[in-house]
């Protein structure tokens, strides 16, 4: 049973600092609620490795997905965070790049680096089967993920921004489903999306058990490189399994197997103002206008 939603183009989103970032195949569009309250759209045209239609190959996508959320999504986030200080305490140029680089970083470390090196201390302690030392590893990083989403979702900051990620995911919601973009509308809509980033990364470190596990035992630097390498190639598969649960979302068994994914975004997500709403719905909408040409 296909979903009507998969006959439509997949649009995504981001929330951002004050903002949403949406994106369509050919451009981006981020709307920010500035400081004098004013909403400010930036706009870019998907170039560079958008270019190449060989991307758009399933499989190949889940690179460009990975990288969005990672490259794309930071660099809009540093734009709306800049929107928000006064003139001389802005991110940019190298500054910008630097930022970037060592945010990668330290989540490549946090959550694929970390677990590895805790699991290799407990084998000191218990001899584990292949399958067994990456299920431990990959309960390690669920943890991690589970308990760094908690964390920071207690601040007011970035509880401001899991609203504005619930107004994105209540606006693609609303227009996969075929209604008006008004904020009355769009605000009766979940807060939950099949589609959403947080259900790509619960996937990915769930299937990075299965891939890990046939890798067999390693030396701890040979399993660092290791994990690093297949970053990738686990982003492959775990965004063809999300599209495909979203493209068959009306099936029991997917729905049941999408539950998990859902009742994360409850960490992720916040019931947004209508002001929120609101500039979700003007980045949506002008991102629907730049692709339709």
């Amino acid at each position: 049973m296909t979903s009507k939603k998969s006959r439509i183009p997949h649009y995504g989103g981001q929330a951002l600092i004050e903002g949403v970032l949406m994106r369509g195949k050919n451009y981006a569009v981020a709307a920010i609620r500035s400081l004098n309250k004013n909403i400010i759209l930036k706009e870019e045209k998907l170039e560079g490795i958008y270019k190449y239609k060989f991307l758009n190959w399933p499989f190949i996508r889940g690179i460009i997905i990975l990288w969005d959320s990672l490259v794309l999504g930071m660099k809009y986030l540093t734009i709306s965070a800049n929107l928000q200080t006064e003139e001389d305490e802005k991110i940019e140029g190298n500054a910008l790049v630097i930022t970037i680089i060592i945010s990668l970083g330290a989540a490549v470390g946090l959550f694929f680096v970390f677990p590895t090196i805790i699991t290799a201390g407990l084998e000191k302690l218990v001899m584990f089967t292949n399958f067994g030392r990456s299920l431990i590893e990959g309960l390690v990083r669920l943890i991690l993920f589970l308990l760094y989403l908690w964390a920071i979702g207690k601040t007011p900051e970035i509880a401001r921004v899991f609203a504005y990620h619930g107004a994105e995911h209540k606006t693609i919601n609303a227009y996969e489903d075929g209604k008006n973009m008004d904020a009355k509308t769009v605000m009766a809509y979940p807060l939950e999306h099949v589609r959403c980033g947080t259900s790509f990364l619960l996937t990915l470190i769930v299937f990075s058990v299965l891939v890990f596990a046939m890798i067999g035992n390693l030396s701890l630097i040979q399993k660092i490189f290791s994990r690093l390498l297949l970053i990738p190639v686990i982003a492959m598969f775990a965004y063809e399994i999300i599209r495909f649960l979203s493209d068959h979302v009306d099936h029991p068994i997917i729905k049941l197997i999408t539950y998990p994914n859902l009742l994360l975004q409850k960490l992720t997500t916040r019931e947004p103002s209508v002001e929120m709403v609101d500039v979700a719905i003007s980045a949506f909408n002008r991102l629907i206008e730049l692709e339709n040409g």
